[in-house]
C-alpha cells in the first residue's frame, strides 16, 4: 500500500506551530512533492520555534522526546560504522544539519577532522557547550572539499533545492561519499495516515522523496552505491501521526502500524525513511 496520485495535491497542516495549512503538489518529472506555498528564505525560522523540534533541543521530558533521544545514543555507532564501510580511509567529515552536534561528537577522534553546518542559533549554542563548533551554511566552507558528507533529514528542509545540491556536489572530495537520509512518501505508514502523517511536517519539510527521485536529482557525477532502511522511524513517525490524527499517541496502535510499514518493506523495499549511499566519480 502506497500513496497514489490521484492522492495529490494533498491538503497537510503544521501541527507543530502555526496549524496552517499547505499543499503537496506532485512533480511527475521527478516523482516527489512539492511543499506549497513555500515560506521566504527569512521567514522559515519561525516554523522551527518550538520545545518540541527535538533535533533542535536535548528535550528529554515526555514519552517521544525520552523515545527520540534513547534511539539517538544507538543510531549515532549505527551511522559511524556506516561511514567507515563506505570510506575508511575519510580524514575530514561535514555534517550537513548537525543539530546539537551530537553525531560529530561522537564520530570526533584524534585520527579525523569534523566540520559542521548548523543554521538554528540555539542549537548552535547547545552544540557548543559540548566542544562541537558550527558554522551557520554552506557558504562558509565555499573551496574546501570532504571526504564524507552526511545530511541526517535535512535535504527536505533545504531552500532552493537544485542549487544547494551544486553546492554540496561540488564539496566533495573525488571518490568521496555522500550519505543522505529521508522520510519515504512511499512507505506504507504514509500511505496510512496520509495528511495525518508526521514526515510530511509542513512547512519546514519543503521537498518529499521517493526512491526514483533520489536517482535523478543529482547530476552524473555521483554514484548511487545502496540504500538502506532505518527500521525505528516508522515507529517513531507513526507515534507522532497518531498525535496529529487523534490528539492522543496511542502507543500501542503507534506500534503495529509502524511494525506493519517495515514487514511490508520486506517486500516493497518503501521503509519509512531511507538512507542514500553515493560516491562522487573521479
Amino acid at each position: 500500500m502506497k500513496l497514489q496520485k490521484e492522492n495529490f495535491p494533498l491538503r497537510v497542516k503544521d501541527y507543530l506551530v502555526t496549524n496552517e495549512e499547505f499543499t503537496l503538489i506532485y512533480d511527475s518529472e521527478k516523482e516527489m512533492l512539492l511543499t506549497n506555498p513555500q515560506p521566504e528564505a527569512n521567514q522559515l525560522s519561525k516554523y522551527y520555534e518550538s520545545d518540541d523540534y527535538i533535533s533542535h533541543t536535548d528535550n528529554k521530558k515526555g514519552i517521544v522526546s525520552f523515545l527520540y533521544q534513547s534511539v539517538k545514543k544507538r543510531a549515532l555507532q549505527h551511522k559511524l560504522n556506516l561511514i567507515t564501510s563506505l570510506k575508511k580511509d575519510a580524514n575530514n567529515i561535514l555534517d550537513i544539519g548537525a543539530g546539537t552536534g551530537d553525531f560529530l561528537k561522537h564520530i570526533k577522534s584524534e585520527n579525523r577532522s569534523i566540520f559542521g553546518i548548523e543554521p538554528n542559533k540555539k542549537a548552535r549554542a547547545l552544540a557548543s557547550k559540548k566542544g562541537i563548533n558550527l558554522e551557520e551554511s554552506i557558504a562558509d566552507f565555499k573551496g574546501k572539499t570532504f571526504d564524507v558528507i552526511t545530511m541526517w533529514h535535512v535535504l527536505e528542509h533545504v531552500p532552493n533545492l537544485d542549487e544547494t545540491i551544486q553546492k554540496i556536489e561540488a564539496l566533495l572530495n573525488s571518490n568521496g561519499v555522500l550519505i543522505i537520509a529521508l522520510p519515504n512518501y512511499n512507505s506504507f505508514d504514509a500511505a496510512y495516515y496520509k495528511n495525518y502523517w508526521a514526515a510530511f511536517d509542513a512547512p519546514r519539510h519543503l521537498w518529499h522523496f521517493s526512491r526514483n527521485a533520489m536517482k535523478k536529482i543529482f547530476s552524473n557525477n555521483l554514484m548511487l552505491l545502496k540504500t538502506k532502511p532505518m527500521i525505528f522511524d516508522s515507529f517513531y513517525v507513526s507515534l507522532l501521526s497518531e498525535k496529529n490524527k487523534t490528539g492522543k499517541q496511542n502507543l500501542i496502535k503507534a506500534f503495529l502500524i509502524g511494525l506493519q510499514s517495515n514487514l511490508s518493506a520486506l517486500k516493497t523495499k518503501e521503509y519509512s525513511s531511507l538512507v542514500y549511499c553515493y560516491k562522487k566519480r573521479k
